[in-house]
């Protein structure tokens, strides 16, 4: 079916019909970005970990972390 074929029967949907076709494509490109996001974070997450394992960084306590973001959010304001 192409592109347009599709155009005309969706134009022949009831009102209804076409939220419920758009809800369900909606859905369908909320799942795919949530999957991209999903793989990403998993990439960064494997990365640091990495970078941790062969010494290249070094933890921080999440105390200190925390501080530190709070005290960059006062300078910012």
């Amino acid at each position: 079916m192409t592109i347009k074929e599709i155009e005309k029967e969706f134009l022949n949907l009831s009102d209804a019909e076409k939220r419920e076709v758009l809800r369900l494509l909606i859905a369908d490109l909320e799942m795919e970005t949530d999957e991209n996001v999903e793989r990403a974070w998993l990439e960064e997450a494997q990365r640091r970990y990495k970078e941790l394992k062969d010494g290249l960084v070094e933890a921080v306590p999440a105390n200190e972390s925390i501080a530190k973001a709070k005290e960059r959010l006062r300078d910012v304001r």
